[in-house]
């Protein structure tokens, strides 16, 4: 494309196809794609709500019933260390949950970077993302269903 006199000129191809000289829209992504998007987002968070939540229950437990009752740290102070153990044991984990993530066949979203960064991709990707982590929270909860006895045991003591 050419200009003159302050003025574009298209060229033959832009007439036939009836473009003119602003700029080409882009259509935005199909629900289709905005799907594909969501889940290649929500697996991995899966995994990483899961982790988090498994490894932070159970470290916060065990600080708890024994570095806690020795130096008499509460239960939120426990459960803090804990946190911050899951929080260091994610860091490694971070890795081998995208390499799962990726070996199960999610393939990346076919998007445009234009797509890729319209509103309806990046609010597909945070919901996949923060349903994704709520769903592997609640999965990760399942320690607790066998600290119920130590608690027991602690409170008898």
């Amino acid at each position: 494309m050419a200009e003159a006199a302050g003025k574009p000129i298209l060229c033959c191809s832009c007439y036939a196809e009836g473009r003119s000289s602003e700029k080409l829209e882009v259509a935005p992504p199909s629900p289709g794609q905005l799907r594909h998007v969501f889940f290649h987002n929500a697996l991995p968070f899966v995994g990483f709500g899961f982790l988090d939540n498994a490894i932070m229950i159970a470290a916060g437990t065990q600080i708890e019933l024994s570095i806690g009752v020795v130096l008499g740290i509460s239960t939120m102070a426990a459960a803090a260390l804990g946190n911050l153990v899951s929080d260091l044991a994610g860091l490694g984990l971070a890795g081998y949950v995208e390499a799962l993530a990726s070996r199960l066949g999610l393939s990346i979203p076919d998007l445009t970077p234009k797509q890729a960064d319209m509103w309806q991709t990046r609010l597909s990707a945070h919901l996949g993302k923060a349903i994704g982590v709520t769903i592997g929270c609640i999965l990760g909860m399942f320690p607790l269903l066998f600290f119920g006895e130590e608690e027991e045991k602690l409170e008898e003591k």
